[in-house]
């Protein structure tokens, strides 16, 4: 194993595509860490301790490189080109229609069948964390221009980590990036049910029966999180168990960095995560169609309800819809966006 001047581990983890994998440690003063990987720039681990000071994995995961690749929701994935669904895999930018792969159904998801949660990114250890970068060409997955995306990730003593996107494209394009990581603070294999979870948005998307935003924006209502458990805001009978696939428009708060976006908190434990973010956005997913096909941190396979997402990001669908911020990424601009996840107890 090396280490850096940087207090960063790394090991090999094998291979993909020609290509070497590495798993990253990047440990804090306390001895609190994450583990990433440059395949997909993945969210592997983060051990963080609860309010007994006993250390515990905050995040679903897997223990070989094998098992991302096999994987088929995301698990701890930067996600890209485009995160979140594109209606008929196609849009228009300057009256030039760009179609993309249908992995959804008749649409587009997390950038088709060979998004960046799937690619090996070069790396580099720097002084302040980790960074993984990836060129992707003109015509990947539809998506016009090269498009160059560099992620960093940092690891602070107050158990934050920061993840930030910088992207560059010579052409005309859309961008919209975030982290899947499916987030469960108990550490012991139970369900989300019993997480608490408060949401900083009076407005939600209204969506169609295929997850595509109809355009209408409307107040949370029902599916307001106000700080009370997740399955409260489930609908529950015999059959099924109904959760949420739903994106929440980031009330605007003002004087700040980074807008407080969700807290998520589990009661047995005392374990707290808030997050804050740049991004409009936040999309709540409680993970009703996962199912592994390898057994994770805890040495089972996971299934519906075992996380949840909290993924900062645009609107979905928004190059098709003109009252939703612009995911338009000019040539020559700059794309910046950052996603603060910081982990703490509450006693």
């Amino acid at each position: 194993m090396n280490k850096s001047a940087t207090e960063i581990s790394y090991q090999s983890w094998g291979e993909y595509a020609g290509q070497p994998v590495f798993l990253f440690k990047m440990k804090n003063g306390s001895g609190a860490y994450v583990e990433l990987t440059n395949y997909g720039a993945t969210l592997v681990a983060a051990i963080v301790p609860d309010v007994h000071g006993v250390y515990g994995n905050a995040v679903l995961g897997y223990t070989s490189l094998q098992a991302y690749v096999d994987d088929n929701c995301y698990l701890g994935a930067t996600i890209g080109r485009y995160a979140n669904r594109i209606a008929g895999a196609k849009f228009k930018i300057d009256d030039i229609t760009y179609r993309l792969e249908n992995n959804d159904g008749k649409n587009t998801n997390h950038g088709g069948h060979n998004g960046f949660n799937s690619k090996v990114f070069k790396y580099t250890i720097t002084a302040d964390g980790l960074s993984f970068s990836i060129q992707s060409k003109n015509g990947d997955g539809g998506y016009p221009g090269d498009l160059d995306l560099t992620v960093n990730y940092r690891w602070t003593d107050l158990n934050e980590l920061i993840i930030s996107y910088h992207a560059v494209a010579d052409k005309k394009t859309v961008a919209n990036f975030t982290n899947h990581a499916y987030f469960n603070l108990s550490n012991d294999g139970s369900k989300i049910f019993d997480h608490s979870l408060k949401v900083y948005a009076d407005n939600v998307l209204e969506n169609d029966d295929e997850y595509i935003p109809t355009g209408r924006i409307k107040p949370t209502g029902e599916i307001a999180f106000t700080g009370t458990s997740i399955r409260n805001k489930m609908v529950i009978n015999e059959d099924m168990i109904t959760g949420i696939n739903d994106c929440y428009l980031l009330n605007e708060q003002s004087n700040i960095s980074y807008k407080r976006a969700a807290e998520l908190f589990e009661k047995r434990s005392g374990r707290k995560l808030e997050v804050f973010t740049s991004y409009p956005a936040i999309m709540v997913y409680t993970a009703d169609y996962l199912q592994s096909n390898y057994p994770g941190h805890h040495l089972h396979r996971y299934s519906s309800f075992d996380g949840l997402c909290l993924e900062c990001q645009y609107y979905p669908d928004s190059p098709n819809h003109a009252n939703f911020p612009t995911t338009v990424l000019e040539k020559g601009d700059i794309y910046q966006e950052t996603i603060i996840y910081k982990f703490s107890t509450v006693a």
